[in-house]
């Protein structure tokens, strides 16, 4: 081969090495500046096909979609000064390119770091205002829509992108504040259920005491119908005895003594003194005699 063969063939490789770098591509996924000796000369190249300069102009391109900030877990105050442990995260994309390189030189770590504090800041002043029932369930919507066009704007201008959400994944209590929460719970179930249980003692006792007034009640009923019966059965034997007394009153009082005698002497072991010429023995003196 000669010279000149080499020569041409060294012109052409350059040629294409210089052609190869004279182009480049921007996807609809991406951002993109131009630089020229690390000056920005172009803020925001289009999506397409581009010329540029080999070895004097240079390109930085920036993921266009959807980015996740997912920030630790951070503790904020209400507006009682009750602590709450909050999990959150946010959503941006690049909106600004010259803007985003100028703040973080296209690096999207150095973007998050940024992001996050501003998100802890704009997180603290709105827990800071609310109590912490509002924050946990009344107002929860409306703070995260505060704190989104807050960060938003704060972010456009200062790292020239924009934040799209801002949510809150959890919020919890300290360890310490849970388990004083859940002795308080406790002790509070505790003197419930003591309430509960003297409540039901008293109820108990006054349904026994209800029913031994009902039993108190009903055995006055009974006997006082009892008395009644008694006492009635004793006028119809008075009026019996009585009739019996007017039809033949010496059988009548036969019959009494006999039955004084039986009342008397069933008990063998009593000793009765009397006077022999009582009537009580009128009777049996008469049966004597004959």
């Amino acid at each position: 081969m000669g010279n000149k063969s080499l020569t041409a063939l060294i012109v052409g490789v350059v040629l294409a090495i210089v052609a190869w770098n004279s182009f480049y591509i921007v996807s609809q996924t991406e951002r993109a500046v131009l630089l020229r000796f690390g000056r920005i000369v172009e803020p925001d190249v289009k999506p397409g096909l581009h010329l540029k300069i080999p070895y004097v102009n240079s390109v930085r391109k920036f993921d266009a979609r959807l980015m996740t900030l997912d920030t630790t877990t951070s503790r904020f105050l209400t507006l009682e000064k009750k602590a709450l442990m909050v999990d959150s995260y946010a959503k941006w994309r690049v909106d600004d390119a010259e803007r985003f390189y100028t703040a973080t030189s296209g690096v999207k770590q150095i973007a998050d770091e940024r992001l996050a504090r501003r998100l802890e800041a704009a997180l603290r002043d709105q827990f800071g205002k609310r109590t912490l029932h509002e924050s946990v369930s009344g107002q929860r919507d409306e703070l995260m829509s505060l704190v989104t066009n807050s960060l938003n704007r704060a972010a456009q201008q200062e790292l020239g992108i924009e934040v799209v959400d801002v949510r809150v994944k959890g919020i919890d209590l300290p360890r310490e504040v849970n388990r004083s929460v859940f002795e308080r719970m406790s002790s509070e179930r505790e003197r419930e259920a003591r309430e509960h249980r003297a409540k039901g003692k008293e109820l108990a006792e006054g349904i026994r005491a209800d029913a031994d007034r009902q039993r108190r009640v009903l055995l006055a009923e009974a006997f006082r119908e009892a008395e009644e019966l008694r006492g009635d059965g004793d006028a119809q034997a008075a009026a019996i005895y009585a009739s019996a007394y007017g039809q033949d009153r010496e059988f009548y009082s036969f019959h009494r003594s006999l039955q004084a005698y039986r009342e008397s002497f069933a008990n063998k072991e009593d000793v009765l003194v009397l006077d022999p010429n009582s009537d009580f023995f009128r009777y049996l003196e008469s049966a004597t005699a004959r």
